[in-house]
Order: structure tokens, then sequence, then C-alpha cells
């Protein structure tokens, strides 16, 4: 999901898509752990999303 679609997206939306990613991340630092990793990426890119929504949340916080 890019910055443009998560900028449409309400503030509620933003929170469960946050908690919804953090739970994914968590269970690819496990499959990490235990060597069943597809796709090493997929960590970096679900970090990177939890940044872009941390910082719209912000920006909409201040403003």
């Amino acid at each position: 999901m890019n910055t443009a679609e998560l900028r449409d997206k309400s503030i509620d939306e933003l929170n469960t898509r946050e908690h919804e990613l953090r739970e994914q991340l968590f269970k690819l630092r496990f499959q990490s752990a235990t060597g069943h990793m597809e796709n090493p990426m997929k960590i970096r890119e679900v970090r990177r999303e939890i940044a872009r929504i941390k910082t719209l949340l912000n920006e909409r916080s201040r403003a």
C-alpha cells in the first residue's frame, strides 16, 4: 500500500492497519528465527509500511 492510499484512510483505519502489520511482523520474525522464511525482504517491507503509518498518524496529531 502506498502513501497516497494511506492518506485516504481514517485514523481508526490506520491504527487497525498498524496493529495488523505488527502481528504480521511478529509472525515473520518467528519464521525467520525458525528458518522457514520464504521471502526475507518481507520483514523490511512490513517495517517500512508501519513507519509510513506512524508518520501519517504523527502528522495528523500535530495538525
